[in-house]
């Protein structure tokens, strides 16, 4: 007769985690979808919510075959791009386009190339391309970092726009400010001699690292003590003359290639 034991030890379990299994909830937010990279480089920007108004759609159609230029690993022929061979301005991160359409209609001879991710301000800017009949605008609707990386050559570029770009308020945001020392050394090496680098922020923390980040690059040069008075071609926005009168400052910076 076999004896049975009234209390039986229940069998060893494993605590180990199989090498596929998923990780527990908590972690699986840091994790990449499957097949996906972690990103490589910090962004300077969010893709905002916001809605393509049925005006802007129509001038995505009826502008964007002409004005619209798709990204490519490959140097832009500027000359090809714009129909003509003139100083060239690059733009990064327009809005709504206001202050673009404003400066490409005062100032004709020169081209701008303008980079923009948010879908509706591309839309806005080709609107106003098709209301102001402007013709010396091309638009790259791609993360200007890569645009720069891959498709601009060094000195190929006469003026750079960096209007009110955003300032990641927070400290622990800070890191994805745009202006960092990095981006700062390629947007010199794009420039030609005597070409020029605008800046304008509204937010003073901001404004003081420019200032000293800009101040670092050995190929630029200061065109003023500290901060430039603004320059005549450059518009008040809507917004930043709500901020004026809020009494928020606004800084430009002007520095040139060396």
């Amino acid at each position: 007769m076999t004896e049975t034991n009234p209390n039986p030890t229940p069998p060893a379990t494993s605590t180990a985690t199989p090498a596929d299994a998923a990780p527990p909830i908590k972690d699986r937010r840091r994790l990449p979808p499957p097949g996906v990279e972690f990103p490589k480089t910090i962004k300077s920007y969010v893709r905002r919510a916001g809605r393509t108004t049925t005006g802007q759609a129509k001038a995505f159609e009826e502008q964007g075959p002409k004005f619209l230029l798709p990204y490519a690993e490959t140097a832009i022929d500027l000359t090809a791009a714009f129909g003509r061979s003139c100083p060239t301005i690059l733009e990064i991160g327009f809005g709504m386009g206001e202050a673009t359409a404003h400066i490409a209609a005062l100032l004709p001879e020169k081209n701008f190339l303008c980079c923009e991710v948010h879908e509706p301000g591309v839309g806005a800017l080709l609107k106003r391309i098709g209301e102001q009949d402007l013709h010396n605008i091309r638009i790259l609707a791609h993360d200007a970092v890569e645009v720069i990386d891959h498709m601009l050559p060094l000195q190929s570029l006469d003026g750079i726009h960096v209007f009110f770009p955003d300032p990641w308020h927070k400290l622990k945001h800070n890191k994805r400010r745009l202006l960092q020392p990095m981006l700062v050394a390629k947007l010199a090496a794009r420039l030609k001699p005597g070409g020029y680098l605008h800046c304008a922020t509204d937010w003073e923390p901001y404004a003081q690292q420019m200032l000293e980040v800009l101040g670092a690059e050995p190929l630029l040069k200061n065109t003023a003590p500290d901060y430039a008075p603004k320059p005549a071609y450059r518009p008040l926005t809507k917004f930043e003359n709500r901020g004026l009168k809020l009494g928020h400052g606004v800084w430009d910076l002007v520095f040139a290639r060396v």
